[in-house]
């Protein structure tokens, strides 16, 4: 499994390369938002960052676009910044037809705001790179995900769609285990969120337990 890092913070990012080494990079309207930076500030540091590597990082068309023309344009234009970046399109209609261009033009796209299964297939159908089935926001409105994700993973594997299905929207490390345990190529997550997963108070129970061992043993 992909771990990637939900944020448009170039601090946190930079971090999450260096010690967790990453693979890739999701980004929305609202992480540049809270990154306090401008949409074009983001663009030319992040392609900084992660020129030469084969870091992804997913950046998302303005979501009042509504035809597939528009979608394009804009999509081309994003496409052209950096090699890196593959271009997230909402799971709507003319959406869906404009990911069908630009996966005739070797454009990578990631469609985002997918919640049915049936939303993954059309967007493999339509060559998508990446489908993006949001969990986080499903639990917190009463939906169950325990069949969600892994019916996506079955679907995607049954036909041989070459769409690798990216679990966005996730808030805890419960969830990025269910997401491997479904069969998911990649998570995204935020920076905290990652934090505490990677941490345990058993795990700082048994340093402290070791060390103190440690300590006591006389030396040689």
């Amino acid at each position: 499994m992909k771990f990637f890092l939900d944020s448009a913070k170039i601090d946190e990012i930079t971090y999450a390369i260096n010690n967790w080494h990453i693979e890739g990079i999701t980004t929305n309207p609202r992480h540049i938002m809270n990154s306090g930076i401008t949409r074009g500030e983001f663009i030319k540091e992040i392609k900084k960052l992660v020129s030469g590597t084969s870091i992804t990082v997913s950046v998302e068309v303005n979501p009042h676009l509504e035809t597939k023309n528009d979608i394009l344009k804009e999509a081309k234009i994003l496409a052209a910044e950096s090699e890196n970046f593959v271009i997230k399109v909402p799971a709507f209609e003319q959406g869906l037809n404009a990911v069908y261009d630009l996966n005739q033009l070797g454009i990578k796209t990631n469609v985002t705001l997918v919640f049915n299964a049936v939303q993954a297939i059309q967007a493999s159908k339509m060559g998508a790179y990446y489908i993006s089935p949001f969990v986080g926001w499903r639990e917190e409105r009463g939906e169950m995900n325990i069949n969600f994700v892994s019916d996506i993973v079955k679907i995607i594997k049954n036909y041989g769609f070459k769409t690798e299905v990216l679990i966005a929207a996730i808030r805890t490390a419960k969830q990025i285990t269910e997401a491997a345990i479904a069969g998911a190529d990649i998570v995204t997550a935020g920076f905290d969120v990652y934090k505490t997963a990677f941490e345990n108070p058993f795990t700082d129970m048994g340093l402290k337990i070791f060390g103190d061992s440690w300590d006591k043993t006389k030396s040689d």
